[in-house]
């Protein structure tokens, strides 16, 4: 008997459903990794995907108009302005992107037990993890981790959720290096933060969809003072990366109610082991000195 055809998604959480039913094998519907990669970051920033032009938005994700097109016939739709009317009805009607991934979350809640939900979060949190890896520009992270290293002063902004990377980046970067801490650690706020810092100091920012209007400003303004910015963010059409001197996309389509956060961590991670690389025996000395002090902690409570 044959697969019925699925139907045509008429919304964001359509579209949201039917990637993660393709991701894990269960539609009829096949899209190539690069299609699968072009309609999450689509579905991840909807605004762009839904006020941007063809040109613009192929531009910015890095591929051909052609692509776009054909993704949507295979979608499904006549052509690119069918799947766009997808997004653009999404944003006119000022769906929330938190509730919509709680909506998705109740959604799934009938498809089988408490541990079989955990199963499929983990294969789309892997699913999300190989395709960073698989798209990261390999003189960007060299060159990312070797700005780590030898900028003068580092400093890691996010803001909600992303707060507790920034802090993570910090806290390991700071392992290894001096004067390596999170923008604002002193509370005195961001703008007080930003002149503490010089040309070529750097900032790393950590920001996705929806994007936290104040970490886009801090990395704009950060860019016109000529700090150099790195931006971990969801794709090359994120307002992080125009501004960024290297930008990574990190895939993060699960079914977490909020912004999945495990291809991140291990980027960030990556990072820092790449810096610690580089670094070498300064800074395993770096460590061994840490030790040390926290021992002598220890002895003197």
């Amino acid at each position: 008997m044959m697969t019925p055809e699925p139907s045509r998604p008429d919304t964001l959480g359509d579209l949201q459903r039917l990637l993660a039913q393709i991701e894990d094998g269960e539609s009829s519907v096949r899209l190539g990794k690069r299609s699968r990669q072009v309609l999450s970051a689509m579905v991840t920033a909807p605004q762009q995907a839904a006020v941007s032009s063809i040109s613009d938005l192929a531009e910015r994700l890095g591929v051909s108009p052609s692509t776009l097109s054909r993704l949507a016939q295979r979608l499904g739709f006549d052509g690119f302005a069918g799947l766009q009317a997808v997004f653009r009805r999404n944003v006119t009607e000022g769906k929330s992107f938190y509730s919509d991934q709680v909506s998705r979350l109740l959604d799934s809640e009938g498809d089988g037990d408490a541990l079989a939900r955990l199963a499929r979060l983990g294969r789309q949190e892997n699913a999300n993890i190989v395709d960073m890896v698989a798209g990261i520009d390999g003189e960007a992270f060299t060159g990312s981790a070797r700005l780590l290293v030898e900028a003068r002063r580092v400093r890691v902004h996010g803001m909600r959720q992303f707060a507790s990377l920034a802090s993570f980046m910090a806290y390991g970067l700071g392992m290894l290096r001096s004067d390596a801490a999170p923008l604002d650690a002193v509370r005195h706020g961001v703008a007080d933060a930003l002149a503490q810092l010089d040309e070529g100091d750097v900032l790393v920012v950590v920001s996705c969809f929806p994007y936290t209007p104040s970490v886009v400003a801090t990395a704009e303004v950060a860019a016109r003072q000529g700090i150099s910015v790195i931006a971990l963010t969801d794709s090359s059409g994120s307002p992080l990366a125009k501004v960024a001197d290297y930008s990574f996309a990190v895939p993060n389509h699960s079914l977490f109610f909020s912004n999945s956060m495990c291809a991140f961590m291990l980027l960030a991670e990556g990072l820092l082991c790449e810096a610690a690389n580089l670094l070498g025996d300064v800074g395993l000395t770096a460590l061994k000195r840490r030790e040390q002090l926290i021992d002598e902690l220890h002895d003197s409570l």
